[in-house]
Order: C-alpha cells, then structure tokens, then sequence
C-alpha cells in the first residue's frame, strides 16, 4: 500500500510543469477588448491645437456619418509609422479626426508637414483626460465611431498596411 503511494509527489510535480510547459507553449491572445465598445464616447470639448482646423467635441460624432477618432502626438514613432496608413484612410473617403496629446502647437504642425495631414479636425488633450476617458492606454490608438457617436471598435496601437481594408470595412459597417 506504501508502494503506490510514493509516487504522488512525482506525479503532482509532473503535473505541474505539464501546465506550464502547455501554458509556455500555446499561443497567446494578445486581444485587448476595450470595456467601451458599444458605448457613446465620453463627453468632451477640445478646444483647436492649431490655428485654421477646429477643435473637436463629442457633438461632432452624432450627425450620422461614421469616422474615425484618432489619439496621437508628434513624439510618438509609431504615429509617424502609421500616418502613410492614415493617409491611405483618407484617400479611402474615410473622414479621420485626431485628438493630440501632450503636444504642442508648433511640434504638432511639424508633425503634420513632415508627415502629411489626414484629419479634418484636430483636438488639444493637454493633460490626457480625454484619452484616459476613452479607456485609451497610449499613442496611437484609433477608434471607429458610429454615426449615432458609440464606439465600435478600438484598435491599439499602429496602423499597418494590412489593417488598412479591414477598418475601412468597419468604417462603412458602422452605423
């Protein structure tokens, strides 16, 4: 009766790294899924970054087209990295708005010459409230806003060529 019973503790620890090594070995799912997909964007007003395009308020996002709502600033290398794909956007017919963080008029408008300019309006979120209020957890981030001013998607981080069909398509779906 002894005999069966030694080999507990060598089973367990066998069962053990057998979780691990499975947990080491299966793919990830890196998914982030934000908890306001679905939900109305947060109220905002923010007033313009540079002079000649408006500044940018949740009002704008309920008139019935659907749009893109871009979080970036000029510091940032994965925003200069996706701007040729936001440019693509825009070629597209997709309307792109942007809220800068962090930024400053003249590093933003240098950002803009260097890079070119997909945004129709272009908001000052000095101390990241907005950001943070759309559950944003750094630059960039682009969402996609329905007609009637809910989130319907959030994509985290950079856009890149690939993605570039796949958010048009989401832009067109949304309501």
């Amino acid at each position: 009766m002894k005999r069966p019973l030694i080999w507990v503790p060598f089973v367990a620890v066998l069962a053990v790294f057998a979780v691990i090594g499975w947990g080491l070995y299966r793919p990830a799912d890196r998914t982030i899924r934000s908890a306001l997909v679905g939900q109305p964007l947060p109220k905002f007003n923010l007033p313009p970054i540079i002079p000649g395009k408006p500044g940018l308020a949740t009002a704008a996002f309920a008139k019935g087209k659907p749009r893109l709502l871009n979080v970036f600033a000029s510091w940032c290398i994965p925003c200069i990295a996706e701007a040729p794909q936001l440019l693509k956007l825009k070629q597209a017919g997709v309307e792109i708005d942007a809220i800068a963080i962090r930024d400053t008029p003249a590093a933003i408008t240098d950002f803009l010459a260097r890079n070119g300019d997909p945004y129709a309006a272009i908001g000052d979120d000095k101390i990241s409230a907005v950001q943070l209020a759309l559950g944003s957890s750094g630059v960039p981030e682009t969402f996609v806003i329905g007609g009637d001013g809910r989130i319907v998607l959030q994509h985290v981080g950079d856009i890149r060529e690939e993605e570039v069909p796949g958010l048009i398509a989401a832009v067109r779906n949304a309501r």
